[in-house]
């Protein structure tokens, strides 16, 4: 961990010790998110956001995408129905 100063210009600098734990290098884009009073930032690195996230839905999506809507839009309907839209 470190410790890093707000400039004028409200950059910061991330520290040595965590740019190499989370391999962040110059040009990468990076992600802030906040969560009650924290703040938090992940590198936007594609290479490794397309690793991370592979085959995460694959229990979620069945057959092609047009299948996919069709079910969407089915269920869409059922509900709009039952609530008397």
């Amino acid at each position: 961990m470190g410790i890093a100063k707000v400039t004028r210009n409200y950059q910061v600098t991330i520290p040595k010790d965590v740019r190499r734990i989370h391999e962040i290098k110059i040009g990468d884009t990076v992600l802030f998110a906040i969560e009650g009073e924290k703040i938090h930032f992940m590198n936007m690195d594609r290479d490794k956001i397309f690793a991370e996230i592979a085959g995460s839905w694959k229990d979620s999506i069945r057959g092609s995408s047009v299948v996919y809507v069709k079910e969407l839009r089915s269920d869409w309907s059922k509900r709009t129905k039952r609530m008397g839209l």
